[in-house]
């Protein structure tokens, strides 16, 4: 246990977690026992979340799995992979690679948890990829009175299972499906205008495809497009191809992201933005992202354009990924194909939130989903009309949390108690 004297935060040191104490178990034993000695318990994953979907509270106790026996366990045969849940997925993604296999997609930073990761619907971009989570076939969980659940897909409760924040239980290992291992050439056009922008041919333009702008003016600085060798060949009339590396961010060093100009090499190292071996920033930051119907995309971007001036001040880089829709109960993008628009602010509260409530007042309009674990201003209220399984994931934390030990205030807002 961890003296609650010590500082808890999150990665980018924006939020301090109020806790009673902070655990890092060596063991599943270990982690049994701390759960069933709490009566408030919440999970530390990677610790890339920017609000409280992880404070347990002043009363609580913060677990952090990170220190478990990593398990990656390749099955061959049936191209599937059993991880525990503090395995990050750049050590997933090297491990399943090593064995001739493949992730579908991957979310922009490798450095994050697995388990972390699907519980808040994280994803990564391509008008035919879902969420990271998508690619869960069984979900294990440790609940509040000691035992182990493992729910599957077949199992009626497996679509509130995965994309859980945290609410559930604490997820011990998780089973993914993969696929052959692929390689993906990476390349960067510049200056995408957005008037005239035909956003469907340019998001379809490749498996993945991703937009960045800082908002200072119409249009986009860069364009990110990440082709499978298996798949057609890129046609991408609409920008001019970049002239050297680039960095999402303008003016930091693109050493710290993936292979760019076209050279091919393994899925894990360009679908990430970012490189493994690095930390991609400082952590001076703070993120705010909503998930949209891909079908107002065109609309959505030129709300922004419109408050443009009072976003781009605290503003670093903009990214507007696609994903498909999926069936997570609690996903952002359950039951829609979506549009992401993603914030990377500078890390000044004060000075980043009155932008938020500005551009959630301009997104309004399209019944914006915010990412779980970044900053947004949206009232529970409001959110909770936008998830129609809503009342099924409340009767389902019910029935495998009782007393409610992985309830905090993040969550209880989310279902109104």
């Amino acid at each position: 246990m961890t003296d609650v004297t010590e500082t808890v935060a999150n990665w980018a040191r924006s939020i301090t977690y109020t806790v009673k104490e902070f655990h890092r178990p060596r063991s599943v034993g270990a982690l049994r026992a701390v759960v069933a000695g709490s009566s408030k318990v919440r999970v530390l994953g990677s610790g890339h979340s920017f609000n409280r979907i992880a404070d347990p509270g002043e009363e609580g106790v913060l677990v952090s799995i990170a220190g478990l026996p990593p398990v990656i366990d390749v099955d061959t045969a049936a191209r599937t992979v059993r991880v525990s849940g503090g395995v990050r997925y750049a050590e997933l993604a090297q491990a399943v690679h090593d064995r001739g296999l493949a992730l579908p997609n991957m979310a922009s930073l490798p450095h994050i948890s697995v388990a972390g990761s699907v519980a808040t619907g994280t994803h990564g971009s391509g008008v035919g990829n879902a969420p990271l989570a998508v690619a869960v076939r069984e979900v294990e969980l440790l609940t509040a009175d000691g035992s182990t659940v493992s729910i599957g897909r077949g199992d009626a409760r497996f679509d509130g299972a995965v994309t859980s924040l945290g609410a559930l239980g604490v997820v011990t290992a998780l089973t993914l499906d993969l696929e052959p291992a692929y390689e993906v050439e990476q390349y960067v056009f510049t200056e995408l205008p957005l008037e005239g922008l035909d956003f469907e041919a340019v998001a379809g333009a490749a498996y993945s495809v991703s937009l960045f702008t800082d908002w200072r003016r119409p249009g986009f600085r860069q364009v990110w497009v990440k082709r499978r060798t298996d798949q057609p060949a890129v046609d991408f009339p609409w920008a001019e191809p970049a002239t050297e590396a680039l960095h999402p961010v303008p003016g930091m060093p693109a050493a710290n992201c993936t292979r760019q100009s076209g050279v091919p090499g393994p899925w894990h190292e360009r679908l990430p933005h970012f490189r493994a071996e690095f930390t991609p920033s400082s952590g001076e930051e703070i993120q705010s992202e909503y998930l949209l119907p891909r079908a107002s995309a065109p609309a959505a971007l030129h709300a922004v354009d419109a408050v443009r001036e009072t976003v781009a001040g605290v503003l670093q880089t903009c990214e507007v990924r696609t994903i498909a829709a999926d069936a997570q109960w609690l996903s952002p993008a359950h039951a829609r194909d979506s549009v992401a628009l993603h914030f990377t602010w500078v890390r000044d509260e004060s000075a980043v939130l009155p932008a938020v409530r500005r551009l959630e007042e301009a997104l309004a309009p399209f019944d914006p989903r915010p990412h779980w674990g970044k900053v947004f201003g949206i009232p529970a209220a409001d959110l909770r009309d936008r998830y129609a399984r809503l009342a099924d994931f409340r009767a389902l934390a019910r029935a495998l949390d009782p007393a409610g030990t992985f309830t905090n205030g993040f969550v209880r807002d989310l279902f109104g108690e």
